[in-house]
């Protein structure tokens, strides 16, 4: 009976692991105004009761010249604030960022190096946040399955403050 049990677990740890990938797409428009900053953008992970599962980026303006006010207008990043900024100890290494300008920026993770390795199998919600000073704020949502049955793309526009955000998941073997 024993020789069966050790078999079979080193079966299973001889096996490939699965690993997966995700890939965020941000969409950060070009707008035509006359005063442009560059806006703050947060990217969390949610459970279905709105409990944080995982931060992603916080894009924020970062200390210069002695100067440390970035921190100071988090607290317009709402959803996030309210939800998990608040909380937490800034910088976060690995997930706070300087402000991004316009463009498509990629924020990529894997299973094996980022906190989405304590994510359990479930549904989640991708979400997107941004604030602009002198401008406006939006945010946008994707549900999702953890982990994906097969590679998963999923995309949503946003209307003013974000453009396209698209979430890849791929499987690598």
């Amino acid at each position: 009976m024993r020789a069966t049990i050790t078999l079979a677990g080193m079966a299973l740890l001889s096996s490939p692991a699965i690993a997966e990938t995700l890939d965020i797409e941000i969409g950060i428009p070009r707008l035509d105004v006359a005063e442009y900053h560059r806006p703050y953008v947060a990217a969390w992970i949610a459970r279905p009761d709105n409990s944080v599962a995982a931060n992603l980026a916080v894009w924020y303006q970062q200390e210069r010249r002695g100067e440390d006010e970035g921190e100071t207008w988090l607290k317009d990043l709402r959803q996030w604030w309210r939800r998990t900024g608040r909380q937490l100890d800034l910088p976060i290494d690995g997930v706070s960022g300087a402000t991004r300008a316009p463009g498509t920026h990629t924020i990529s993770l894997d299973t094996e190096t980022s906190g989405l390795k304590d994510l359990e199998p479930g549904d989640y919600v991708l979400n997107i946040e941004t604030v602009r000073e002198v401008g406006g704020r939006e945010m946008v949502q994707i549900p999702f399955s953890w982990p994906a049955a097969t590679d998963t793309p999923l995309s949503v526009s946003g209307e003013t403050e974000l453009g396209d955000i698209t979430l890849n998941i791929t499987q690598d073997e």
